[in-house]
């Protein structure tokens, strides 16, 4: 079953899918990253949190540099196979200003 998902994603031109990246104990949507094939292996396999890097176009590993893991309780995909939901367990805050979550400002 794994592998039949894994060859149904539907990758962009940049070979990129998106991945919504939420705590699964609280439901909080932690983050937002891109993965690649290689990345999405790297998780399923690593059973943490890995993403491509668009900025440095380069794999990276969640947490690799701040210790701010998170480790990898499923994956699913969605029914058009083009975005990824990542559930974790956090080991600290997701987004690089140190905020818990990468969505924590408002409009308005």
């Amino acid at each position: 079953m794994k592998d039949e998902l894994l060859s149904e994603i539907k990758y962009d031109a940049n070979g990129l899918v998106p991945s919504i990246v939420q705590d699964v104990f609280t439901k909080d949507v932690l983050m937002m990253a891109w993965m690649n094939a290689e990345s999405l292996r790297l998780t399923l396999e690593k059973g943490e949190a890995v993403f491509w890097s668009r900025s440095r176009q380069e794999i990276w590993h969640k947490g690799g540099t701040s210790g701010n893991v998170q480790k990898v309780v499923e994956v699913r995909v969605d029914c058009d196979a083009d975005t990824l939901l990542v559930l974790v367990e956090p080991a600290g805050p997701a987004c690089h200003t140190g905020e818990r979550t990468c969505f924590y400002r408002k409009f308005g």
